[in-house]
């Protein structure tokens, strides 16, 4: 194999490699992530120009299903300075999630349980694409919140020590 061959197969590797474009914190911080599933997002140009430069926001934002199909709603995508003219963006507008019917019904049985809420975990390129990363989640309660940020503690001082000897 050629010098040549191995460089365009690493590079092959590394643009099949998912890029997380934005990550909601929030989500895992405020919910216990059941399961977690993948869809497609319905954008127009100028939103994917926006993505390519990093430009979103996913904290407030949640999914509604509806009439079986779900829609992204609270994502903020701000259009970039150099936007058509002959386009008027709107940078909070209601998004089509691109799921199968069975994943939708999945999550529609999912959420009519008490406490149960779809929200956007992570936003990622595939193969070219972008994706939207959604997760079943429960809501934590206070001492739930303040368990987990004392586990993370104990974790980070371990790996601290651990370092040190």
């Amino acid at each position: 194999m050629s010098k040549n061959a191995s460089e365009n197969k690493i590079s092959k590797n590394k643009m099949s490699e998912n890029k997380i474009i934005a990550l909601n914190k929030k989500a895992t911080h405020d919910y216990f992530i059941e399961h977690r599933y993948e869809a497609g997002v319905a954008l127009q140009g100028w939103e994917v120009k926006s993505l390519r430069a990093g430009r979103i926001q996913l904290v407030d934002s949640y999914v509604l299903l509806k009439n079986n199909e779900a829609f992204l709603i609270g994502t903020q995508i701000p259009p970039l300075l150099s936007a058509s003219t002959h386009v008027s963006p709107d940078p909070t507008r209601t998004r089509k999630l691109l799921l199968h019917a069975k994943e939708i019904s999945k999550l529609v049985g999912m959420t009519t349980r008490d406490g149960y809420t779809v929200v956007p975990t992570k936003l990622y390129w595939h193969h070219g694409k972008v994706k939207l990363e959604i997760g079943v989640a429960k809501g934590k309660k206070q001492h739930d919140k303040r368990a987990t940020e004392k586990e993370r503690d104990w974790q980070r001082d371990k790996a601290r020590i651990t370092r040190h000897k």
